[in-house]
């Protein structure tokens, strides 16, 4: 607990009625989630405005309510009213202080990009926990600790707002934990969702497309990556992206990683050669088994290892979480049947998709067949790109439904199959994702890869404004259960490690 003065000391703002010296028990900006003795913060969102909320709050038991409107609204004498110049940087100050700053007692690594973020955190975690280092990852996946996932009630969001962040950096600190990597997305940088956290080290991973729409523009999309600098201590960039060198242009970098060898502060992983990777540091040189595959996960992997050396830790000593680095759920998650891979993958961006399909095209011992679709609300002129990569890529492409939210699922299939000179005998619509999926997998022969991209790990469907539960991987195993249960003749593996033989699990 906070005195209600000590919360606002050192702020500029006003205040008036009220208990300037009430116990504040809680900050928020959800009125649902007041209770005696919080402080309710009016913020105005991008579907509706907080005022309209402050009755619900009063009702809950708020002891302050916090606006920044030039008309702050009549309260009852018995609630302090206080005016702040930005309330949802109050808002991330308040969480902050009423949660005791738990971020200046930890090492915060933050990651920032279009594509890679998941994957970067969970190799930061897996590299730490490896060195000794409890280490915990925040982030699309929600938190995990030690690599074991924790239910503490977090929102399905990639970076959490600060009521959620500084809740989970305190339960952090308390368990002893001592560093955690996080995913920064830009719409949680935009949105202040990071202010008021200390930020060791900010890793910048590449510049794509996506979200413009939701920034109002490339512009936006580019100042709200670049507000990851001036909050870290110091930054990591990748060098092989010349958009994040642009976009740092001025801004003193730490460390730097890519896919070669280079001097100074520089780390790099490349590819050396039968099965194995070549990673280091200036004259530091390691040779260690590919723990994965894909050019894409190299430069994941110098990213995190970047991230470790930057605080301390020697490529030597990182070397055992090197080598046994694990994609999280949801990104090259694989299971099989008869010779057939199944390969479902978080990729929604052009480069995502692109990436992912060079890395299956180079093991590829057949054909590849895409399922794929995009989001609905969400970067219309993205589509027609991912059609024309699918297309180039693949031998057979099934465009689909991929989350439609408000828009028409057709309009979406034929704005991606514009990409690729509408529908042929290689790239067919279907609206519904279960049957494509199941259509693409009987299409398949011994030797190929069926890729389901653009979902991953999310386990529901909206359409319509309605949610249902969807998981690509379990359509897919379901499946494939099916089609063993009708041969009686192979197994059905899957990346979990459990196999699965007529259905039941040995």
């Amino acid at each position: 607990m906070i005195l209600l003065c000590e919360l606002l000391k050192n702020w500029p703002c006003t205040a008036s009625g009220g208990n300037i010296r009430a116990e504040v028990r809680g900050v928020t900006d959800h009125s649902a989630e007041v209770v005696p003795g919080s402080v309710f913060v009016v913020r105005k969102g991008r579907r509706s405005d907080g005022t309209a909320h402050i009755p619900e709050a009063l009702r809950n038991g708020a002891v302050a309510v916090v606006t920044d409107t030039p008309d702050p609204p009549e309260l009852p004498p018995d609630v302090a009213a206080v005016s702040v110049p930005d309330a949802a940087d109050f808002l991330a100050h308040a969480c902050s202080a009423f949660y005791g700053h738990p971020s200046r007692e930890l090492e915060v690594i933050a990651v920032t990009g279009t594509n890679g973020k998941t994957t970067v955190t969970h190799f930061i975690g897996q590299i730490l926990k490896a060195a000794g280092i409890k280490a915990a990852v925040l982030g699309t996946l929600g938190l995990w600790v030690d690599g074991e996932k924790q239910d503490i009630g977090l929102p399905a969001l990639t970076t959490v707002p600060p009521t959620h962040l500084q809740r989970v950096l305190r339960h952090c600190a308390d368990s002893g934990v001592t560093h955690i990597a996080l995913e920064a997305s830009s719409l949680g940088l935009e949105g202040g969702r990071l202010g008021h956290c200390r930020i060791t080290r900010g890793v910048f991973l590449n510049i794509g497309k996506d979200h413009y729409g939701e920034h109002g523009g490339e512009a936006a999309y580019l100042r709200a990556k670049a507000r990851l600098a001036d909050l870290s201590d110091r930054i990591i960039l990748n060098r092989d992206d010349p958009a994040i060198l642009k976009l740092c242009e001025g801004k003193s970098a730490g460390w730097t990683f890519g896919g070669s060898p280079d001097g100074g502060n520089h780390i790099w992983v490349e590819d050396a050669g039968s099965g194995s990777w070549a990673a280091g540091c200036g004259d530091e040189r390691t040779l260690l088994p590919a723990p994965v595959g894909g050019k894409h996960n190299r430069l994941n992997a110098a990213a995190s290892l970047a991230a470790a050396v930057s605080l301390g830790f020697g490529i030597r000593s990182c070397r055992a979480g090197l080598e046994g680095l694990k994609l999280p759920e949801g990104r090259m998650q694989e299971t099989g049947l008869s010779g057939v891979r199944v390969i479902v993958d978080y990729a929604h961006t052009p480069d995502a998709l692109k990436a992912v399909l060079e890395s299956l095209a180079l093991e590829a011992g057949g054909r590849i067949i895409t399922v794929f679709g995009c989001g609905g609300d969400r970067d219309k002129e993205k589509r027609p790109e991912m059609g024309e990569i699918a297309a180039f890529y693949s031998s057979s492409v099934w465009v689909t439904s991929d989350n439609p939210r408000n828009e028409d699922p057709l309009q979406i299939i034929s704005d991606i199959l514009g990409g690729i000179g509408g529908e042929g005998p290689n790239h067919r619509a279907e609206p519904d994702r279960e049957l494509a999926i199941r259509r693409a997998i009987a299409e398949a022969a011994h030797g190929d890869i069926v890729l389901i991209a653009g979902k991953g790990h999310e386990s529901g469907q909206t359409t319509a404004g309605v949610t249902r539960p969807f998981s690509d991987f379990e359509v897919a195993r379901r499946h494939l259960e099916d089609i063993h249960s009708n041969s009686g003749s192979d197994t059905v593996q899957s990346t979990d490690g459990i196999w699965y033989d007529g259905g039941e699990m040995e």
